[in-house]
């Protein structure tokens, strides 16, 4: 029996708003007629300097309209065939950034063509993406306590403190326990804090005002106060977001509201003390985007700790390859707006695999309700997704990993391993 593949018939876009009110592009991919799929491009506050241009000349109208001049060369596409669409993009744009169409044109497109073709298949997106066994849960990362670009002045330095419940059996009970971290972190922060407004991040973190250590003494805390052991049943990561603090001026990072520098020897000290003290499974951008010698020094010096990069490896193949020869990063974040579309993506996951390089879907600060990620990771077996914890945009995400509970073919949680 030959399985006919569906056909794109139709493309439209349109500017929609994200959860920071910011504009972006959304896009619809008709297929065989009557099969819809949609996707709206998310963007970071956090930003690496070799991600896609989400927009041309920064104008979400520049990228509509670029979509709009070019949108026949999309129609009559298989939408399941993720290079066909990639190849369409690129005879318009073969800018290294997609800045003359737009990064968010090559995410929504590419995410809306397998949405639409999950749909006319009547399969989940995840076995679309990847048609063979295994399947897994990943660990969720949620987003505790926070500062950096995320939230405002008087909030720790670094962006996220995260929270991974390594001791859960399921997906359900692994959110419910990163549920009631948060829940008692803001018990913690009022007890030293009588004034504390209960404000937050962009990503549901709480957003106190206390500096980098306490912000970690309160999180941990919090996860004894759970009757979680740290590192057993609860795990603590950290999203330092480096470069956000690197002065490359003057050669340091500037903790500007703790009033601390620190040279590049003492930020791997200081690094590397926080993932022994805290037991840190998770350890995110803890040197700025440029220095593999350092992240490897990191990598090799904390082998249970997932040392991984974002801003230096801004889901981009080659970056992995780069990384590799320098033996930087045990983990990888995987957003699929930095790479463009969801090919380049794939491609970053297929790399990081044969490294044996752990992967992280991750969410980014500016979101929409779509819940693409939830699939991706699956299907790249990803051991992590980051996507907040609270905030209807995040639980979006979260919601549809408790639906695909009644996916049979998912065996459970992903193994997390250190070497």
């Amino acid at each position: 029996m030959v399985t006919l593949m569906p056909s794109i018939t139709a493309v439209r876009g349109r500017i929609v708003f994200n959860s920071r009110g910011t504009k972006t592009i959304e896009i619809d991919v008709i297929t065989d007629n009557k099969f819809m799929g949609r996707a709206c491009a998310p963007s970071g506050a956090s930003v690496g300097k070799f991600e896609a241009q989400s927009f041309p000349e920064n104008r979400a109208e520049n990228a509509l309209a670029a979509f709009n001049a070019n949108s026949r060369k999309f129609v009559s596409l298989h939408a399941e065939n993720m290079q066909a669409v990639f190849d369409a993009l690129r005879s318009i744009d073969n800018t290294e950034n997609y800045n003359k169409i737009g990064g968010s044109v090559a995410y929504a497109l590419s995410l809306a063509a397998v949405d639409s073709a999950a749909k006319a298949l009547n399969i989940p997106l995840f076995k679309l993406l990847k048609p063979a066994k295994p399947y897994h849960f990943p660990f969720p990362l949620g987003n505790i306590l926070g500062g950096g670009a995320h939230a405002g002045p008087g909030t720790p330095d670094i962006q996220e403190i995260l929270a991974c419940p390594v001791g859960a059996k399921g997906i359900v009970e692994a959110l419910e326990m990163n549920f009631k971290l948060h829940a008692e972190t803001r018990k913690v922060i009022e007890s030293i804090d009588n004034r504390f407004t209960y404000g937050r991040g962009d990503e549901g973190a709480w957003a106190p005002n206390v500096d980098n250590d306490k912000a970690l003494e309160i999180v941990e805390k919090a996860v004894k106060n759970c009757g979680y052991t740290p590192g057993r049943e609860m795990a603590i990561g950290i999203d330092f977001a480096s470069s956000s603090f690197w002065d490359e001026k003057i050669e340091v990072y500037d903790y500007s509201r703790q009033g601390v520098k620190r040279d590049t020897g003492e930020q791997i000290d200081f690094a590397s003390r926080l993932m022994r003290d805290y037991k840190l499974v998770y350890a995110e951008d803890p040197v700025h985007e440029g220095d593999f010698e350092s992240m490897a020094i990191l990598t090799k010096k904390n082998q249970k700790t997932l040392v991984t990069g974002d801003d230096m490896l801004v889901t981009n193949a080659d970056k992995v390859k780069e990384a590799v020869k320098y033996g930087a990063c045990s983990g990888a974040i995987l957003k699929v707006n930095q790479a463009g579309s969801l090919y380049d993506a794939i491609n970053f996951a297929e790399e990081c695999k044969k490294n044996s390089i752990k992967i992280i879907t991750s969410h980014r600060s500016g979101e929409s309700v779509d819940s693409h990620i939830s699939h991706i990771a699956i299907a790249t077996e990803s051991k992590m997704i980051k996507t907040g914890v609270l905030g209807g945009e995040r639980v979006a995400k979260l919601n549809e990993l408790v639906r695909m509970t009644e996916h049979d073919l998912i065996e459970g949680m992903a193994e997390l391993t250190f070497a």
